[in-house]
């Protein structure tokens, strides 16, 4: 079956780390974390919406719930208000010690 959806492309970004945070609310065995291990910046993903979400979903299910809705809006057209660039969504997953900022884009084929 063929998507009638256009393909997303999803850029990593920028990770960040929250590490005041992580100190005074994870239980001390979590306290030394970094910045998230499964991503790195400048990486790109190329996803269909209909299909399997792939090799993202493999690196991180909980990154892919976060912005998997995102990733619709953007295949179905929705632009974000106030964003430069038609077809573009800045998004991020909820690991609020170290979360990673995506970029979803329309990719016209």
């Amino acid at each position: 079956m063929t998507s009638i959806l256009p393909k997303c492309r999803i850029t990593v970004l920028k990770k960040t780390l929250h590490d005041d945070l992580a100190g005074e609310y994870l239980e001390e065995e979590y306290g030394a974390i970094g910045p998230c291990d499964r991503f790195e910046e400048g990486e790109e993903f190329t996803v269909d919406p209909e299909g399997a979400p792939g090799e993202f979903f493999a690196r991180c299910p909980y990154a892919w719930a976060d912005i998997s809705k995102d990733i619709l809006a953007v295949a179905y057209g929705c632009d974000m208000p106030g964003i430069k660039y038609r077809g573009t969504l800045i998004t991020g997953c909820t690991d609020w010690f170290r979360p990673v900022i995506f970029k979803v884009e329309r990719v016209d084929e």
